[in-house]
């Protein structure tokens, strides 16, 4: 499916030039809810919840996308108040987990019904894929990873590009100084095929669109 991953100018040319993506964790996302979507209003519960939390995020990082790049709102929280660069990808389904929203926290779920034999398995993926239904707007997709030592460099973990997740397009926002015909030179050095465009704001909608002024010959 094609996903699409908003960031900052200076990140978004680091990305392409060495071909890979830094892996988010857990405990630096903005929704403080993350992990932590069960109702835990039972102590001996909240306990449980917390200590699996605590490993989860100590073994997993993640790579947030959206379905779509359109949304002015994303610009403004993620796209760098849309100074920045949306990179859309192509990614294997099977590792694509899509987010749920909901008004409600889960209700704790062990196997077997037994506190002590831990979560289960797919109450576990739940909770890592349920939001408060404020955030349905990003209309969020993730890959959930394990935290690789090779990938380790200063600090931060990194996913390489590969034909799991292939860079296809590049969208500079609305306000990106990134000079376009530079993007395009290094893209086209580095990969088959992909898009460059520039983005504008519409006139008669709520909307980002791609500027018409930019478009590649032959695109839409």
């Amino acid at each position: 499916m094609r996903l699409y991953h908003l960031l900052s100018a200076q990140h978004a040319l680091s990305s392409i030039a060495l071909q890979r993506l830094r892996i988010s964790r857990y405990n630096d996302l903005n929704d403080p809810f993350e992990l932590f979507a069960g109702n835990a209003g039972d102590g001996n519960f909240r306990r449980a919840l917390e200590k699996w939390k605590a490993e989860f995020q100590r073994t997993k990082g993640l790579l947030c996308f959206s379905k779509r790049w359109e949304n002015p709102v994303l610009w403004s929280h993620y796209g760098e108040k849309h100074r920045g660069v949306c990179l859309g990808f192509d990614v294997n389904d099977d590792f694509a987990v899509p987010i749920e929203y909901s008004a409600q926290r889960l209700p704790i779920e062990f196997e077997d019904g037994d506190p002590s034999k831990g979560l289960k398995l797919d109450y576990v993926k739940r909770l890592h894929s349920t939001k408060f239904e404020h955030w349905r707007y990003e209309e969020e997709v993730r890959l959930v990873l394990g935290l690789d030592e090779g990938t380790l460099e200063d600090g931060s973990y990194f996913f390489p590009f590969s034909n799991d997740l292939a860079l296809r397009e590049v969208v500079l926002g609305p306000l990106c100084s990134l000079p376009i015909e530079g993007i395009r030179s290094l893209a086209a050095n580095l990969y088959q095929g992909v898009v460059v465009r520039k983005a504008a704001l519409a006139y008669k909608w709520f909307t980002v669109v791609p500027d018409a002024r930019y478009e590649p010959q032959g695109k839409g």
